[in-house]
């Protein structure tokens, strides 16, 4: 008599193409933070917070991820990041004047990074039936509601930078799910009369003399204006090829506040030049251009919408914080993928790309999904 078969174990999978270009933009990020023993570092904590985060890529993009289509998944973890959310309002200590991390000991934890997945899942959920339907005005309210529901819990903390990634997160789904001229006019008219609201009512006194120091880099250059005056000049200062590993004196002197995390892209144009910052964006060029590859080839709709979700929310990382930077956008306090400090919003972003690479592995050879649980809300 035969003797039954076990079970494979399963292999660890993953794609290169995704983990090189993100491993490479956080040893990046580690080198920038690192002071080479001149004084304390987060690179050795952040070194700890890359294996963890390769860890929970490898495990995700190994295991069969398909379940995250299912509409009670979407929402139990919508609900608990709204939960989360709220809770920081009440239990949370103030962290520079903002009600943003939960501390445990040593460690702590945005919910504003789960947040954005947990939104990324739930807009792919509901446009993977609905794109055909975006013409009808009511479905950009639906969705504009989810948005918004976090967005204004996010703005009470208060944190004006996460507020506007998620707001960019949910207007660039909404183009890329096909959104009409005439509507998106109307969002403009909206945005602009949320805009005058929030500068008259919403904003704290100090986020609105950022924006005057944006408008005038010189009226508060000792004040509201400091850190991005700072921050052009370490950029300015790398010139071409930049002053080295190691010597960036506007960072490594502490004239650039926040340069392992806010002003990180500041830090590192400064030691590694034009030539070095070019370098920087070529590769997540590549990430990106992977992501949209994947993107075009996922079998069903809602892994399309999902991995672009994760594509639009790096960019949208990206542009925001390399503008302060430059001082082409106000200052707002927002990371950059892979390579700003932190463990929460690492672990979110190698998160997201395990949950791209299992999606496009399994999804090979399926089908269209048509189930009728496709729809959420509304």
């Amino acid at each position: 008599m035969p003797r039954a078969l076990s079970p494979a174990r399963p292999r660890l999978f993953f794609d290169w193409t995704l983990l090189l270009p993100a491993l490479v933009l956080s040893f990046l990020g580690i080198l920038t933070m690192s002071t080479f023993g001149q004084g304390a570092s987060l690179a050795p904590r952040q070194i700890l917070w890359l294996f963890v985060a390769t860890g929970v890529y490898l495990v995700l993009s190994t295991l069969d991820m398909r379940f995250i289509r299912r509409t009670s998944v979407v929402m139990t973890l919508y609900a608990i990041s709204f939960v989360l959310l709220a809770l920081l309002l009440v239990i949370a200590h103030p962290v520079l004047g903002s009600r943003a991390w939960f501390s445990l000991g040593p460690v702590s934890f945005q919910p504003a990074d789960l947040a954005k997945l947990a939104l990324i899942m739930l807009l792919a959920k509901y446009l993977s039936r609905r794109h055909v339907e975006i013409g009808d005005f009511r479905h950009i309210l639906v969705s504009g509601a989810y948005t918004l529901t976090f967005v204004l819990l996010i703005l009470v903390e208060p944190d004006l930078g996460n507020a506007i990634i998620f707001g960019t997160l949910w207007l660039g789904m909404m183009l890329v799910s096909g959104i009409s001229k005439k509507h998106l006019a109307v969002l403009a008219l909206i945005g602009l009369l949320a805009a005058l609201a929030l500068w008259f009512g919403g904003l704290k006194p100090y986020q609105r003399a950022r924006i005057v120091s944006f408008v005038n880099p010189a009226a508060d250059i000792h004040g509201s204006g400091y850190n991005a005056y700072q921050a052009k000049i370490a950029v300015g200062s790398g010139e071409l090829f930049g002053k080295g590993i190691g010597y960036g004196t506007q960072s490594k002197l502490r004239f650039l506040p926040e340069y392992q995390t806010d002003f990180i892209f500041a830090a590192f144009a400064e030691e590694w030049g034009f030539v070095g910052v070019v370098l920087l964006l070529l590769t997540y060029g590549l990430l990106f251009a992977r992501l949209a590859q994947i993107a075009r080839a996922a079998a069903t709709n809602f892994d399309t919408f999902f991995t672009l979700g994760v594509l639009i929310l790096f960019a949208s990382h990206v542009a925001i914080h390399a503008s302060i930077s430059l001082g082409l956008l106000p200052v707002t306090g927002t990371t950059i993928p892979f390579m700003s400090s932190g463990g929460s919003h690492l672990v979110l972003e190698f998160g997201a790309l395990g949950i791209v690479t299992s999606l496009a592995r399994h999804g090979r050879g399926a089908v269209r999904d048509v189930q009728a649980n496709e729809y959420v809300g509304g």
